[in-house]
């Protein structure tokens, strides 16, 4: 009879609540069941406990109370079980020495830290839920953690991180997915009822090429010309949206571009680990400025991370193992 791991990975962010329930074989590699999805930290009304538990309730009847890891905005002050922020430069394998344990209906679950950091400027950031990621990224790309890399987590709060020899220094923060959503559903620029529309990178590429050849505050300017070019006729409502996010990522490019924590000339590397249109929106807006990109999967970084922290722990504790 094979013996096997099960846990219950959650990546809980702000916008989305992804449940992954994971099994680990020999090798500790890590193979995906099932994932199940729900609400996001906002959307959830503070009902945490209740909406995890409905989550993965068929999981619960068919394996029990597995042991269940947390990560993202669901740990943060606007969450459900608060962490604590660790100070950069942190390695981020030491994640778990700073977790929450805490009982979910029966199941151990561990809420993971998060990450702050002040900026050259004196200003102070925080993430949580990316470290993760990073760690997941770098156990699956051992080279990267040698020497210097920046990488960019793009998402409803974009992160620029700069790591050396896998420690995470120090990173910036660009609402860049927050304001496309809030322009997008709050504000004149787009008609309430645009149809969604297979996305314009010929308009995207337009947007990014507004912003990343601006003077410095233009973007106020640049956003309110979504509107103006529909108004000329030289965009649909569709061709809008997309133009719209090349206007907001253009714009997050050129602050990283001229970041005084890194350098990003045009011979410079960056590494984006997002989702695959994310991947290639910011790509694309790299590329303008001649920074040359390597693109990874944001689910298999989240995996990954939450793949050696259950076997980091799992060295010690034996009994989550399940026979099958």
């Amino acid at each position: 009879m094979a013996t096997s791991s099960l846990f219950i990975a959650v990546d809980w962010g702000t916008s989305h609540l992804r449940a992954y329930l994971c099994e680990v074989r020999a090798q500790s590699t890590l193979k995906l069941l099932a994932q199940r999805d729900g609400p996001g930290v906002v959307k959830a009304n503070q009902n945490f406990e209740q909406t995890l538990i409905d989550t993965i309730a068929v999981w619960k009847q068919e394996y029990g109370s597995l042991p269940i890891y947390i990560a993202g905005q669901i740990t943060s002050s606007i969450g459900w079980h608060e962490t604590p922020y660790l100070e950069c430069p942190i390695n981020p394998e030491g994640l778990l020495n700073a977790a929450v344990s805490f009982d979910c209906d029966g199941h151990i679950t561990k809420a993971l830290p998060g990450t702050k950091c002040t900026l050259q400027n004196g200003l102070f950031d925080v993430m949580r839920g990316e470290e993760l990621q990073i760690l997941g990224f770098l156990k699956q790309n051992p080279e990267y953690q040698q020497g210097k890399i920046l990488l960019c987590l793009p998402g409803t709060h974009t992160k620029w991180v700069l790591i050396n020899n896998g420690e995470i220094i120090c990173f910036k923060t660009a609402m860049t997915g927050e304001l496309y959503d809030l322009l997008c559903h709050q504000s004149v620029l787009i008609p309430n009822d645009c149809a969604e529309g297979e996305f314009d990178f010929k308009a995207f590429e337009q947007g990014c090429e507004l912003t990343l050849g601006s003077d410095s505050g233009n973007l106020a300017h640049g956003i309110f010309s979504v509107r103006t070019r529909q108004l000329s006729k030289e965009l649909t409502p569709v061709q809008a949206k997309a133009y719209l996010s090349g206007v907001l990522i253009g714009s997050d490019v050129r602050a990283a571009r001229h970041a005084s924590e890194w350098q990003l000339l045009s011979d410079t590397q960056v590494v984006v680990i997002g989702t695959k249109q994310l991947n290639m929106c910011f790509t694309t807006a790299l590329k303008q400025i001649g920074v040359k990109c390597v693109e990874f999967d944001i689910k298999t970084a989240t995996l990954s991370g939450f793949n050696y922290l259950f076997n980091l722990e799992s060295k010690n504790k034996p009994l989550y193992n399940n026979q099958l």
